[in-house]
């Protein structure tokens, strides 16, 4: 399935609070359609596929590339779970959004597939690139590019800078510093119950 691209609210709506999806909140707390107002026992199942589809609304991931990332988590050292996340927080177009630069990862997404973003010098248009530690991210030293982060700086998505970034207002350039830590991930979700979902599937 591609990515979504419908009405957001609906989203947080049925899967609660996405910081990355959107800035807005829902009017009504209950799930949208005909039953959401009912109480229904949800299975097991239906509790690990809500967890799993917060992280793929909120990085705005399609179904392949979150496979994807859970197979490279399979792969690596301690926490599956864990893993998980850091691939998908250390993605380009997120740490763009967690730095200020954009309110809101597809808008994050959508500077970085237009060329304004800048990482150790070179432009660099692809939202999935892995930032590491030691990589430099700017924005690009022209008029449009300043002024569009200039307008999105003073509605940023998250008041809170995480510990493994550093971000210079001034020069518009930031710093990866080292990993992210897991109390610094804002979206609350279940990563274990992620992990269980995709356990027969990879």
């Amino acid at each position: 399935m591609s990515r979504y691209r419908g009405p957001r609210l609906r989203i947080t709506r049925r899967l609660g609070d996405l910081p990355g999806l959107t800035r807005k909140s829902p009017r009504k707390a209950y799930p949208p359609g005909q039953h959401g107002q009912a109480r229904r026992k949800r299975s097991e199942y239906a509790i690990r596929l809500e967890e799993k589809q917060k992280l793929r609304y909120n990085y705005g991931v399609t179904e392949k590339q979150l496979m994807g990332y859970m197979k490279k988590a399979r792969r690596a050292t301690g926490s599956t779970g864990t893993a998980l996340l850091e691939f998908l927080e250390m993605r380009l177009d997120n740490t763009v959004f967690r730095m200020g630069m954009a309110g809101t990862i597809p808008a994050a997404r959508q500077l970085v597939n237009h060329g304004h973003i800048l990482v150790n010098g070179r432009v660099m248009d692809i939202a999935s690139y892995q930032c590491r530690p030691g990589d430099v991210i700017a924005v690009r030293d022209r008029d449009r590019s300043r002024q569009l982060v200039e307008r999105n700086m003073e509605y940023p998505g998250l008041a809170n800078l995480p510990s493994h970034l550093e971000f210079d207002k001034n020069t518009y350039t930031g710093k990866v510093n080292s990993l992210i830590e897991r109390e610094w991930v804002a979206l609350q979700v279940n990563e274990l119950l992620v992990v269980e979902y995709y356990s027969r599937k990879v």
